[in-house]
């Protein structure tokens, strides 16, 4: 019986770029929920973003955000993972090094960039809409680290061999939609965010699906009952998956019919 459904959002419920949720998506999320299936979105976006995103049904689903990072149900964080400073010092000096990369870190309460690129604040406030502040430098935030990613608007191709090299043995480093690089901490990925929250639920893992397309979404296709890859996943996402889909939606209204 399936009392759960977890999906990620770019490139899996946010299609082709999009950032605006359809609205059908809000529909089928009451209809579940009339139904005793509750709503997970499961992300590598930060809180306040996902928070906005659903605004007509915010308050009656739960987050995974962060990754993994943050977890939050009914405004109550129910789970955090955080970052090493050390080594989230160490990751910003590496990004440095390549004037084309930049450098989000998210904290509990904002995400922070030092890059003088306009085009990445534009992408930020006005595409991604991220609640985003931009400081002289990052090594300054005494903040908790939650997640660190990196962006390169040539794609991944360069910046994922290059920081799983420097990094993969300290921390999991996995592309996340088409242009970022993300670097979770090994005991907080979307897997253990979905185990956090339906735990807190009192929801069995083998009672819900989830949907995603991209590496940071492998621990949560393992982790549902059923996992959902998209069709046009990154290459292997889909050997982590039990099917296959071109639609979230679709899936969505076959189980309510």
């Amino acid at each position: 019986m399936i009392k759960y459904v977890a999906s990620d959002l770019d490139g899996t419920l946010l299609r082709n770029g999009a950032q605006s949720l359809d609205a059908e998506v809000f529909d089928l999320i009451r209809r579940l929920k009339e139904k005793g299936i509750h709503f997970i979105a499961a992300s590598g976006r930060q809180y306040d973003n996902l928070y906005r995103l659903f605004e007509p049904v915010q308050d009656e689903i739960s987050y995974v955000a962060e990754n993994g990072s943050l977890c939050v149900h009914d405004h109550k964080v129910i789970s955090r993972g955080l970052i090493d400073r050390d080594l989230g010092i160490r990751i910003i000096k590496a990004a440095r090094k390549f004037p084309n990369y930049h450098c989000l870190l998210s904290c509990e309460s904002t995400s922070y960039t030092d890059s003088e690129d306009p085009r990445f604040m534009d992408h930020m406030q006005n595409v991604l809409k991220y609640k985003i502040e931009k400081v002289p430098d990052l090594l300054d935030i005494d903040e908790p680290f939650l997640k660190f990613a990196v962006l390169d608007f040539d794609g991944t191709n360069e910046t994922e061999p290059f920081f799983r090299e420097q990094f993969s043995s300290e921390i999991t480093v996995v592309t996340s939609g088409n242009l970022w690089v993300d670097f979770i901490v090994p005991n907080a990925n979307k897997g253990s965010g979905l185990a956090d929250i339906t735990r807190y639920l009192g929801i069995s893992l083998k009672d819900g699906i989830a949907f995603g397309d991209q590496f940071n979404d492998i621990e949560l296709l393992e982790a549902a009952g059923t996992g959902y890859a998209m069709a046009d996943c990154a290459p292997g996402v889909e050997k982590h998956a039990d099917r296959q889909t071109e639609s979230v939606e679709r899936i969505l209204r076959e189980i309510l019919n």
